[in-house]
């Protein structure tokens, strides 16, 4: 088995690093957030760093690497107040994965790819059509992360679209009959496979 210590980790070549560290905590989320700036431009960028953080209220976050460079998708959340979480799926892994290509604020990804825009009712912020879950947010806070140099960008489920197929009675988001996503590392993707469901469960009695 391999073995890294703190001081191996530190002391490795940067790319080989990144790789690493970006792939040991497990297949993460892969999701496209959706923005617009005040000049009416779409932005749309991959994240892989979406994570649950509550219930009541119904709560997402992700992280955010420092802000010292520009960062559209950051600004235009913190200018509207609103962004969109759309699940990546297997039709649109190529295109989703190219919005992480550094373009000009002027220029939006939807331009740039094969993916769509979609407005629904009167949510400012564009969805990503077709994509089997979507997700319109409201921004409520952001935490800095001063050991690490980011930041924890809080926000709250406004509305919450399913594919039909996907939910199960018990309320289940079964995404493996969407073939959602998820990401591995930085840039390898896989669509994960439903296994089993199990019970909630309670100790076993201690004789």
């Amino acid at each position: 088995m391999a073995f890294f210590n703190f001081d191996d980790i530190q002391n490795l070549e940067k790319i080989y690093k990144i790789n690493l560290i970006n792939s040991c905590s497990g297949f993460k989320s892969a999701n496209l957030l959706g923005s617009i700036s005040e000049e009416g431009i779409s932005n749309v960028a991959v994240f892989s760093s979406v994570t649950h953080l509550g219930s009541k209220p119904p709560t997402l976050g992700f992280i955010l690497r420092p802000t010292n460079v520009p960062r559209d998708t950051y600004k235009n959340i913190k200018d509207l107040g609103v962004f969109t979480i759309n699940h990546i799926h297997q039709d649109i892994i190529e295109d989703a994965h190219h919005t992480s290509a550094k373009y000009p604020k002027e220029v939006s990804e939807f331009d740039m790819t094969g993916l769509e825009e979609e407005f629904k009712g009167n949510f400012k912020a564009p969805f990503v059509k077709g994509a089997p879950v979507q997700m319109s947010m409201k921004f409520i806070e952001e935490v800095y992360v001063p050991s690490n140099d980011v930041m924890l960008i809080v926000s709250q489920i406004q509305e919450l679209y399913i594919d039909d197929a996907l939910l199960q009675e018990d309320g289940l988001i079964n995404l493996s009959k969407g073939n959602i996503a998820a990401i591995n590392g930085l840039d390898t993707y896989a669509i994960p496979q439903f296994n089993k469901q199990l019970s909630y469960q309670r100790p076993k009695k201690i004789s």
